[in-house]
């Protein structure tokens, strides 16, 4: 099995035992060792009093892309800090497209950037996180 293929089974099982990523309507563009790319589209129940889009949506998004690639290489990995700045407002029928990047990778420690941005190519969030990857590997 070639790491492309390792990443896609264990994002797919991921995905499939994941309703919360299934109720946010994600769908997954891209998996590859250490990236993800993931899109979504922003419901109306997914607003807040001010008819923008909640935090936790795009957070949520972001949080799912880093789960997945951070997991992709084979080793279980669980996040340990995260952020996010939110850079534009979301509104109903919003597309968003999640790319989740590796930018370092040791044996314990995994620091990911994940930019989301919108259908016209906008960036509307930038979240970092931190994973810790435990001796677990996932089962192939």
């Amino acid at each position: 099995m070639t790491p492309e293929e390792k990443a896609q089974h264990i994002v797919a099982r991921m995905f499939d035992n994941d309703p919360f990523s299934q109720w946010l309507g994600i769908e997954r563009l891209e998996v590859g060792p250490g990236r993800c790319i993931l899109r979504m589209q922003v419901r109306g129940e997914m607003l807040n009093g001010f008819r923008i889009a909640h935090g936790g949506i795009s957070y949520s998004l972001a949080d799912s892309a880093l789960a997945f690639a951070s997991n992709s290489r084979g080793k279980h990995a669980l996040s340990v800090e995260t952020s996010i700045s939110h850079t534009l407002p979301l509104r109903e029928g919003d597309i968003l497209t999640a790319t989740a990047t590796e930018d370092h990778l040791s044996q314990r420690i995994g620091l990911y950037r994940v930019e989301v941005k919108n259908q016209n190519g906008e960036l509307t969030a930038l979240f970092k996180g931190v994973v810790y990857r435990k001796n677990t590997d996932w089962e192939v």
